[in-house]
Parts: C-alpha cells; structure tokens; sequence
C-alpha cells in the first residue's frame, strides 16, 4: 500500500496542505491552517487569486491586515495542488433552479483534484452533500482522473463546515467541528491536523455518511422551526396581534426556543433540506414534513408582498405604476453575499403589480445583482418620493439611520415603512405618525 499523508510531515513543512474553493469557507480555513502549516490555497477564478493577494476579501471575512500577513501561496493553476498530501475541497453545493442538488461545483473540483492527485494524498471534503456522496459521487470521479484506488492509492475524508457569514462571535476555531474519515488512520489524522485551528473540539463520527446525514440536519431543523413562526406570523396577522410580541411574551418559558420569522435565503438554511429530500426521495420516501416547512418559507416573499399591496391599498394609495424603495437585498445583515436571496422574490412579486420598484444594497457588488439576480441597484439619492419603503435587511447601515429617515424616503407621500427584519417598533412608528407593519 502506497505511504500515506501524515501528520509529522505535515506539521514539519515536509508535506504542504491545499484548500480547494476560497469563499466563505475555504478562505477562513486556508487562514486559521496556515498559522500551523505550510499552505496552499487554489480557486479557478483567477480574478478571486488577484483580489486575494492584492489583501482584499469581498466576501468580508478576513480584513486585509490578515491577508497581508498569512503566509499562503495563492494560485489558480491546479497543477500546484500536486504538491499537497491532504487537500480539503471548500466549494459551493447550490440547487439548481428545479429545486434539485446542483453538484456540478463539487464534481468539477473532484475532476480537478483527481487530475493533479498524487499517490498518497488525503482528500477531504467541507461542502455540504447529501448521504452517501463522498463516497459514491466523488470518490469515483477522483478514482476516475487520477488512475489511483480508493483505500490503496489514497484516502479521504468529510469534516463539515459551520461558517456563519457575517458572525464575528461564532467563528472556524470556536465551533465544534465533525470529523469523519474511510478509515481510521484518515480520521485520526484529520483530527489532528482539525485539531491545530479549531479550540472548541472535535467530534469524530463514525463513518462518513454519518457525517454528512449530521451536517444535512443542523440546517433541516432551523429551517423548519422558523417555518413554524412563519407559520405563525401569517396566522397572526389575520388576527392582527403583533407576532414580535407574542414571541417575547412566550419567550419568558425558559425552554421556548428563540426561532423568528422572515425570509429563508442563503447557501444553508434554504438549501440544505433539498439535499436531503432528494436523497430520500430517491429511495422510495417521500418527506412531507421538510418539504411542508420548505414551502412556507419560500412562499414569505409573495406573502411580504402581498400585505404590502393590501396596506397600499387600504391607504388609499394608487398600486399599478407605484414606486417602492427596497432597502437590503443580500441573503443576511451585514454580508454582500447574494446566494439564494429571497428578497428577490418581494422585488419580482411587486413588480407583477406594476410597481416600480428601487433596491439599494448598503454591501451587495452592483454587477452581481444585475448578472445573477437582474436587479439593478440604485444610489440611495435616487430614492424619493415613494409610495411604500421595504427595510428587508438588517444591515447596519439601516439600523443607523433610524425609522425616521427611512419613512424620509416617501418625501411627501405618505409614509408607509414595511419592517421585515423587525428593525423598529410599532410604537415608536405610531409616535412618529408613519403607517408601519413588521412579520
């Protein structure tokens, strides 16, 4: 059997390590190894390599004093990936627009892998999958380019990620990592070489696909608590009791979970339940909870939508050839990333109804809404005199600029301000005479 990787040559700089996909994940992990070990850091887009080594992050992750400090050997030639003996694969697992699991991302890097693998080396993979794709989607694909074998020429293992864009407080070294290998000289070497940037600790599961079906659920159960106060929400609004109240009232029980309502967008929550349908649907099962909860939660857009027109509406306010100002159309407060937006679906639905709508992105890079969302982001000066005002993100941007001036933008119109993150209060919009309505 071929000498594998190991963690003495690892940690010495005899062997180096190579992450495969610099976004929200790859790139805070090629940071925190690159402390430890001698690291190399691959991305196909050659433009992302550039900015990388230029010391700027668009994905706001790492600040520019860190990139100007870590010593990684940015490239975007793979043929460097042949000097590594462990190369964790961080690329993006979306669906496609059928609702289906979109693995051209993570076969396309196995392809890319396999074809500069080295007899040897451990591949491990951080995207989230469904059960069973490790090993039945990508190990053959790696088996395939390189001529190795699985288990004789190589190994390789799965440790999921648990990046939070955004969250300053939960990062890669203080959240408990799953660690997962084919055998267990693989996960003990993961382990140990997990173990070198993540304090938290390490939880090693038993096989691979344990590891996946865990990282597959963490997002099923959030996205199906928070279709339960979306639930919720619509229930309430027809009672119109104010559901921000209700749930801090209920919040007082010490084992009332804190879900809220809202829009369910991004590269997780919204899309990590179809993974797992898919899966099981494949096998004869057919899940009506998961995809109950996924159904509420990619409806909230048309709801929004639909209960701004009926304010508008009761108002007074003429609805066909209106302009609505949408404040925030990233996925998340205070990231640029617009993977699976669902503030699109309130731009699209209230343009059916013939308004004109202005959205403005304190973070969101202007290119990419017009290429991936067909939405064309506005200055915030061209943003007056409008009918209804959307603070769809929580950007902090917003949040400083108070109710006041973000009614300020109906100029002499009629102030209505729809409150999606719940930025602001019914009580202090009725102080400030502006007709407000919040999830």
């Amino acid at each position: 059997m071929t000498h594998m990787a190991n963690f003495e040559d690892l940690a010495s700089g005899k062997d180096r390590i190579a992450v495969v996909g610099l976004g929200y994940v790859g790139l805070p992990l090629a940071v925190a190894l690159a402390d430890h070990f001698e690291v190399t850091g691959y991305d196909l887009k050659s433009s992302r390599i550039e900015e990388l080594k230029a010391g700027r992050d668009r994905t706001l992750e790492i600040s520019a004093e860190e990139l100007k400090t870590v010593s990684i050997q940015f490239t975007a030639d793979p043929e460097r990936l042949a000097e590594c003996r462990l190369i964790i694969i961080a690329v993006p697992t979306p669906i496609d627009g059928y609702r289906t699991p979109d693995l051209t991302p993570l076969i396309g890097a196995s392809e890319t892998v396999g074809k500069h693998l080295a007899a040897g080396t451990c591949v491990v993979y951080e995207s989230t999958v469904y059960p069973g794709a490790t090993e039945e989607d990508c190990v053959p694909v790696l088996e395939r380019e390189s001529g190795l074998r699985c288990g004789v020429d190589f190994t390789v293992g799965y440790s999921p990620e648990r990046i939070n864009p955004g969250d300053k407080e939960h990062r890669l070294d203080n959240i408990m990592k799953i660690v997962s290998g084919s055998d267990e000289p693989t996960r003990t070497l993961l382990l140990q070489v997990y173990g070198k940037v993540v304090s938290a600790g390490l939880h090693p599961a038993s096989s691979i696909r344990v590891a996946e079906a865990a990282k597959v659920i963490e997002n099923t159960q959030r996205d199906l608590n928070i279709a339960l106060m979306n639930e919720l929400a619509m229930i309430f609004d027809r009672m119109s009791i104010d559901t921000q109240e209700v749930l801090a009232a209920a919040g007082t029980k010490w084992n009332f979970l804190p879900f809220k309502p809202g829009l369910v967008g991004g590269h997780c929550i919204g899309v990590d339940p179809y993974y797992l349908t898919f899966k099981a649907e494949s096998m004869g099962y057919h899940p009506e909870m998961i995809l109950a909860g996924r159904r509420i939660n990619d409806g909230m857009g048309k709801f929004i939508a639909e209960k701004t027109i009926k304010l508008m509406i009761r108002m007074g306010k003429q609805v066909a050839g209106a302009r609505a100002a949408v404040l925030g159309i990233t996925f998340k407060e205070d990231v640029p990333d617009l993977r699976n937006t669902r503030v699109v679906d309130i731009v699209r639905e209230l343009e059916d109804y013939g308004i004109e709508v202005y959205a403005h992105d304190a973070l969101a890079d202007a290119g990419e809404a017009r290429t991936h969302l067909g939405v064309a982001l506005r200055d915030l000066s061209d943003i007056k005199e409008m009918d209804v005002v959307i603070a769809a993100v929580a950007h902090k941007e917003y949040k400083a600029m108070g109710l006041s001036r973000i009614a300020g933008f109906c100029g002499r119109r009629t102030p209505l301000v729809i409150d999606i993150k719940g930025m602001f209060s019914p009580r202090e919009a009725a102080s400030l005479n502006i007709q407000y309505w919040r999830i």
